[in-house]
């Protein structure tokens, strides 16, 4: 988070006290994800329009940790279904292009008092965006719910409405910023329900391939800074929609555009000094970007190459002695960090921890099916 949530403590520094760095601390985490479960700290009130995200941290982690049985699965089957989005009739995927997808929270599907015109009224009430509907799968898939009997047909029609003619996607109907986030949500989303039919995968690549910067990473938009989570992004997503196989783009595939040599050179050089990588160049270490940038590596068959000492290393000074892991060393824990913190100790191949499906980002053990 971009700001400390225990602002008010008079010395933050002081929350630790001698925390034990040598071991990853999986009891501690898993209690710490189960007082998240329980009641989200008021600190978080300013992100309610995102709880079916924080939710996602929240299970997915308790998944990664072996700890699934800590909830009551029909419970949140329930309440993430309740957040999706359904159209009145076949027409307003026609005429309005309206997305029906999840609502990141209760929230976001408040009544309207609106007079006017039906199809006014409706695109009100819509608030379904991108993001939460990856969460929202996510989760079902992770508590084992069949997502065949989700309602993927207007989802998947209404999700061709956000890609745009350069193949990159909204992640809501209208006055959206587009980049790579929302590419790697609909392919997800589509990997998710085996369904393709909500993209155009060839226009989605190309815009990916237009994202690859002159250093070898990938910006969110083409012409922009290489990012790590932007990286992540793209081979995830380029892995998912079937154009990077057996860990580096085959060459009966028109992926040979990727400069795999200087992305893996990129990707490399964001281990820094002290163990653990940055998400951009001339930027501190952070807990994130083990995953993020860790990630594209094991996508790509390079991970063996990266210092799994020195990383872990840096990540059990990030880790809380309350559970949780923090953005740089010494710092409180947030839902964030935490999460990409246990899936960075996945792709560790940490003991008590589930595998993880790098491209989809939670468990493989829920992506194939519990």
């Amino acid at each position: 988070m971009e700001e400390d949530p225990f602002a008010e403590l008079d010395d933050p520094s002081d929350f630790h006290r001698d925390p034990d760095y040598s071991f990853f601390d999986r009891d501690r985490h898993i209690c710490f994800l189960e007082m998240m479960y329980q009641l989200l700290p008021s600190p978080y009130q300013e992100q309610e329009i995102n709880r079916l995200t924080l939710a996602y941290f929240v299970v997915s982690g308790l998944h990664i940790l072996r700890a699934i049985d800590r909830i009551d699965k029909e419970v949140v089957i329930d309440w993430v279904l309740s957040l999706q989005a359904h159209p009145k009739n076949a027409a307003y995927l026609e005429n309005a292009g309206q997305f029906y997808g999840f609502h990141g929270s209760r929230s976001s599907q408040f009544q309207s008092n609106d007079n006017g015109p039906s199809e006014q009224v409706e695109a009100i009430l819509n608030g379904s965006h991108l993001a939460s509907t990856y969460c929202a799968l996510a989760i079902l898939k992770i508590v084992g719910y069949d997502l065949s009997l989700v309602d993927s047909e207007f989802l998947l029609k209404s999700m061709k409405n956000l890609q745009q003619s350069d193949g990159c996607f909204m992640p809501i109907h209208t006055g959206a910023e587009k980049d790579l986030r929302f590419v790697f949500c609909a392919a997800a989303i589509c990997s998710m329900l085996k369904n393709w039919s909500g993209i155009d995968r060839e226009k989605a690549k190309e815009y990916i391939l237009s994202c690859q910067s002159y250093d070898g990473g990938f910006g969110l938009i083409p012409g922009s800074e290489s990012h790590g989570g932007a990286t992540y992004c793209a081979v995830a997503s380029l892995q998912l929609m079937g154009f990077i196989k057996e860990g580096l783009p085959t060459t009966n595939t028109s992926c040979d555009d990727v400069n795999v040599p200087l992305l893996l050179d990129w990707s490399l050089q964001r281990q820094a000094l002290d163990g653990g990588f940055q998400g951009r160049i001339n930027k501190p270490a952070d807990t994130c970007y083990a995953f993020w940038v860790g990630g594209v590596l094991r996508i790509l068959g390079a991970d063996k190459f990266m210092n799994e000492k020195a990383l872990r290393e840096f990540l059990l000074t990030c880790q809380s002695e309350c559970g949780g892991f923090s953005k740089f060393p010494r710092l409180l824990p947030d839902l964030y960090h935490s999460y990409y913190g246990f899936c960075a100790f996945s792709l560790l191949e940490e003991s008590g921890v589930n595998p993880l499906c790098v491209e989809l980002g939670m468990s493989g053990i829920a992506a194939i099916g519990l």
